[in-house]
């Protein structure tokens, strides 16, 4: 990206750009960091990727409804407790009882964790533990951010799957 390609076809259209993230997003503070993020993903965009881009307007106007959707998503959806918060999930005050029972999930879950292919024990560990981005992921393994997404999924599924069974078929022990 160019100083001169960016300051006449992208800057002149920041204000269309927050309109519209602010139509998806409805919140000020998201929709200003949706055309922030835009703006420095189109700035820092390859050469070759720039030079393939025909309409700057219909690219930035995608890049933004994209990133918007994804915002919003990520507040509607509930966000995954670290595991070690799992003892503070169900009450201000849980019992004894209750923190042992969180403890040996968290346990569970840690060790179900060791099983999993390097890539998405490491993806979830980062998101689920170390409470990372999706773009910090992204940088730190040096995937896509959509490897990032599939990973976790695939993780927590698996993880969420071997709960599910070993509860159903663990006998009980008083």
């Amino acid at each position: 990206m160019n100083w001169t390609i960016f300051h006449q076809q992208i800057f002149p259209i920041r204000h269309k750009l927050y309109r519209f993230a602010l139509r998806i997003t409805g919140s000020v503070h998201e929709a200003e960091d949706v055309v922030q993020e835009v703006m420095e993903r189109v700035w820092k965009s390859p050469a070759e990727q720039s030079a393939a881009v025909q309409n700057w307007e219909a690219w930035c106007m995608t890049l933004t409804r994209n990133r918007s959707l994804d915002k919003t998503r990520a507040q509607t959806q509930r966000r995954a407790a670290p595991i070690d918060s799992l003892a503070g999930y169900s009450a201000d005050n849980p019992t004894p009882a209750q923190e042992t029972e969180f403890r040996d999930m968290a346990d569970r879950v840690r060790r179900l964790m060791q099983h999993l292919p390097e890539k998405q024990r490491l993806v979830m560990h980062l998101r689920d533990i170390e409470e990372l981005s999706y773009e910090e992921i992204a940088t730190v393994l040096e995937i896509s951010l959509d490897q990032v997404k599939v990973n976790l999924h695939r993780a927590r599924k698996a993880v969420r799957e071997k709960l599910l069974t070993t509860e159903i078929t663990a006998p009980f022990n008083p």
